[in-house]
């Protein structure tokens, strides 16, 4: 296997990447709601950031939720950066790990004695009781919801993204013109994916945020910041749901 040479194309994809990068980040600043999007995501990375302090490490469900939460930090992140360079569908890929990673947590917000069960079941056990599917059911089951629109957004990243779908090929064609091999700017994509990760970044911050210890002072600022943000969010993109 050859290594990296001094003419490597390699590092020509990587100019390239930082050239949509800079792009990308103009389009962003220069729409407010995009704009919103991203500063839901870094109020829910900050809020994470601060969460995996909040423990001293004796309480192995604390740990379990910090290491969740930690997971959904590293998940935010690179799928930013893979969206800013124009990996729009390898984006989204990282974004289903982070839907179905909140749906998981969500589920310990109604019941934390199945966090000690998630963490010490075997794994076969563990499959049955907390795999994707029976989570979103026993969520949609605790919130009387009939319409199944979880398995419907979750189904959704698995065709555009997750797994190879005649649906992801649209992600592949910028503008909808043919294929492209490597990274591209679309606006219309970018808005696509940065307004699923707001999305998911404020439930992350919901989640999160019911975790937090309430008399913790570090913890009072970043969950109020986010409180806020989501706020925000929420009377922009569903004003109706006001």
């Amino acid at each position: 296997m050859h290594g990296y040479s001094k003419h490597s194309k390699m590092f020509g994809l990587l100019d390239g990447e930082q050239i949509l990068r800079g792009k990308s980040i103009e389009v962003i600043i220069a729409d407010d709601r995009l704009f919103l999007h991203l500063t839901a995501i870094e109020a829910a990375m900050d809020l994470i950031d601060v969460f995996r302090q909040s423990s001293d490490g004796n309480d192995q469900d604390s740990r379990v939720l910090r290491l969740l939460a930690i997971r959904i930090f590293n998940a935010l992140a690179a799928a930013h950066t893979l969206m800013l360079a124009g990996y729009y569908q390898n984006s989204a890929v990282i974004l289903r790990d982070v839907l179905e990673t909140v749906f998981l947590l969500d589920y310990f917000t109604r019941d934390q004695t199945h966090i000690e069960l998630w963490r010490t079941l075997e794994d076969r056990e563990r499959d049955k009781q907390f795999k994707p599917i029976a989570v979103r059911v026993a969520l949609d089951k605790l919130d009387g919801f009939t319409s199944r629109k979880r398995e419907k957004l979750y189904k959704e990243f698995c065709a555009l993204a997750a797994h190879p779908h005649p649906s992801g090929f649209a992600m592949l064609r910028p503008g909808g013109k043919d294929a492209h091999c490597g990274p591209y700017l679309d606006p219309s994509v970018l808005e696509a994916v940065i307004s699923e990760a707001g999305r998911l970044a404020v439930q992350v911050g919901s989640v999160v945020g019911f975790f937090m210890p309430g008399q913790w002072r570090p913890g009072f600022a970043p969950r109020q910041h986010m409180v806020e943000v989501s706020a925000k969010w929420m009377g922009t993109f569903y004003p109706q749901a006001g």
